[in-house]
């Protein structure tokens, strides 16, 4: 990864890690969010993986059959733009006015040359970004956004694929997510902790400006816990975890709570059978995490191309959904590709 950054508008969210913000958080947090009844379902049919998954998680969210697309996509790592539009076009046809968000039902294709294919299916495939993937993407409508009618208000469905690395993961994965909602930030519920670990690596530790201070909120139900790669201490009741670094050993060790959400910056999280040496954003999924996010071209250290740690953090205090919490998060998606449980709403009221 090259060592280019770019200034951000920094949006400060000090407040909402504060005691004193409590009744505010809840107040959002008894808001609507995206749901099953506003959910579409794409599912490809040349697929296997895909027809598997995405009846399981139709039949375990109540994903009406209105909602269900069937289409059949080449069973590879990336689409040509040609090949793309066949899709988006048949999403479009098929997706009522209701439907305000997408979940995909496949790992692959999880791109489309390189745009993300979840970025791709919500924002438009973006054909100049190839010619410098090191360059800013258009600026996402999604960011800090909190719309819960994002195709009603924006005219954007924001997706996601049900990506896993086999179907009994998949299955494994949806019902943690399902298993999440509604379960922290509750009386009586033990501490949630959000992790955020500076590392060595330059080049990729580029966020930890923007960690939210170490904290304890005992009225919102969790902590966040600032540390070093090289620390030792064990960790406990994880919900969020964030780190810049090439891989992380052993994530499976890591205490998840169902819900969790969890991404590492670097080059290729997004290729999602792996790269070789950077590991891939699937590997949180399978290791216990519901949700994460990785690019799926060369971005730079722009931290405009990943979650903004504060923005991803309040977005899912106030109730949102993974989904909706990630989407609000990144300023230009157009690389990143988003994977996990969609609906998985922990703080949801």
């Amino acid at each position: 990864m090259k060592y280019r950054l770019i200034a951000i508008n920094i949006i400060v969210f000090a407040a909402l890690l504060l005691a004193s913000a409590a009744d505010d958080v809840r107040a959002q947090a008894a808001a609507t969010r995206l749901t099953a009844k506003t959910l579409g379902l794409v599912i490809n049919t040349a697929d296997p993986y895909s027809v598997a998954v995405g009846d399981y998680y139709a039949q375990r969210r109540g994903i009406a059959a209105e909602h269900v697309l069937r289409v059949a996509l080449p069973v590879k790592a990336s689409l040509n733009a040609a090949e793309f539009d066949v899709l988006a076009q048949q999403v479009r046809e098929h997706m009522g006015p209701q439907v305000q968000a997408l979940a995909l039902a496949w790992v692959e294709p999880y791109a489309v040359e390189c745009n993300a294919i979840t970025s791709a299916l919500t924002l438009g495939f973006q054909a100049g970004v190839c010619g410098n993937t090191c360059a800013p993407s258009a600026p996402s409508p999604l960011f800090n956004n909190k719309s819960t009618r994002p195709w009603t208000d924006l005219g954007v469905r924001p997706s996601m694929l049900l990506a896993s690395g086999s179907v009994q993961q998949a299955k494994a994965l949806i019902d943690r997510g399902i298993a999440s909602d509604q379960q922290l930030g509750k009386h009586g519920v033990p501490m949630a902790d959000a992790v955020f670990v500076q590392t060595n690596d330059a080049a990729r530790n580029v966020r930890t400006r923007l960690y939210p201070p170490a904290r304890t909120v005992p009225a919102l139900g969790f902590q966040t816990v600032r540390r070093e790669l090289a620390d030792s201490a064990p960790l406990r009741r994880v919900f969020l975890y964030q780190i810049g670094t090439l891989r992380v050993e052993a994530p499976d060790s890591i205490p998840w709570l169902p819900g969790a959400l969890a991404d590492h910056l670097t080059s290729f999280g997004g290729l999602l059978r792996g790269s070789g040496e950077q590991m891939s954003a699937m590997d949180w999924l399978d290791a216990g995490a519901t949700a994460s996010y990785g690019t799926v071209s060369e971005p730079c250290n722009h931290v405009q191309k990943f979650p903004h740690p504060q923005v991803l953090l309040a977005r899912y205090l106030q109730g949102a959904t993974a989904l909706e919490a990630y989407w609000s998060s990144v300023a230009w998606p157009a690389q990143g590709v988003l994977i996990g449980e969609p609906l998985a709403a922990p703080f949801a009221r």
